[in-house]
């Protein structure tokens, strides 16, 4: 049983005047921030004052890319032919890059938001162009990439350091893929219910789903998602839970494979 690990969120999701979750109590808790990139969420300032924040807690960050999709939140599935999707990543991972070298940071990892994350675990094809993207403007980013997924293999091919991630608050079907949102158990809201379906996937080292398949797969980072009522309660919890199960918090450029 591996006995390091790192956790992950969702972060600078806020914009203008609309204000998403509560960045600053997550970056006391997690190691690696994906930086909304300004598609589906997030605008210039909001990821400024992000990457600053996470300077002063020494939280890598990372491009958390979508589809150009703000008022559906990146959640809606999209057909962009290739050329414009691949433009359209290279365009917000420079974003970002733009704003973390302005502050004396560097982005070290990506890690694909919503229905881009979604559709690419499920479609070599898609995912084979996201991965490729990545590569042609820096090999040495990390592809943080849900278990078990096509993702994490193209990122493999294209050569990509790939971490993969689970989720503590969602389930997972048989397939390896995530419970669609719209059906009922998708989501799981209590933090001790969250912490102990990560810690099964952990001990077993393995994805495992609503019906009980084990799916074996590295495990290298746990996404605590911030955008729930509960979601700095259930974060803190996972990372206590995890502190007293005796894992040890590591940085996402030591776990990646």
């Amino acid at each position: 049983m591996a006995t390091r690990i790192n956790l992950n969120a969702d972060l600078g999701e806020s914009f203008g005047a609309w204000s998403m979750g509560d960045d600053a109590a997550l970056l006391d808790i997690v190691g690696s921030a994906n930086v909304a990139c300004g598609f589906h969420a997030g605008d210039p300032l909001v990821m400024r004052n992000t990457v600053r924040a996470a300077k002063t807690r020494g939280v890598s960050l990372g491009a958390h890319p979508a589809f150009p999709d703000l008022q559906g939140f990146g959640r809606r599935r999209m057909d962009i032919p290739a050329d414009e999707l691949g433009a359209l990543l290279i365009y917000q991972i420079g974003a970002l890059q733009a704003m973390a070298a302005s502050e004396g940071q560097a982005v070290t990892h990506v890690k694909p938001h919503g229905a881009l994350n979604n559709m690419a675990c499920a479609d070599p094809q898609l995912a084979d162009v996201v991965a490729a993207s990545i590569a042609r403007l820096d090999r040495s980013l990390i592809l943080l990439a849900p278990a078990c997924s096509a993702l994490a293999e193209a990122g493999q091919r294209a050569g990509l350091p790939v971490a993969i991630e689970i989720f503590a608050d969602r389930a997972y079907q048989d397939d390896g893929q995530l419970v669609p949102r719209s059906q009922p158990g998708a989501m799981i809201h209590d933090a001790a219910a969250s912490l102990e379906h990560v810690l099964r996937m952990l001990e077993a080292g393995a994805l495992i789903s609503l019906s009980g398949k084990r799916l074996p797969t590295p495990i290298a980072s746990i996404c605590v998602h911030g955008d729930g009522a509960q979601a700095v309660a259930s974060a803190r919890a996972i990372r206590q839970g995890l502190e007293a199960a005796g894992y040890q918090l590591a940085p996402l450029s030591d776990l990646a494979l």
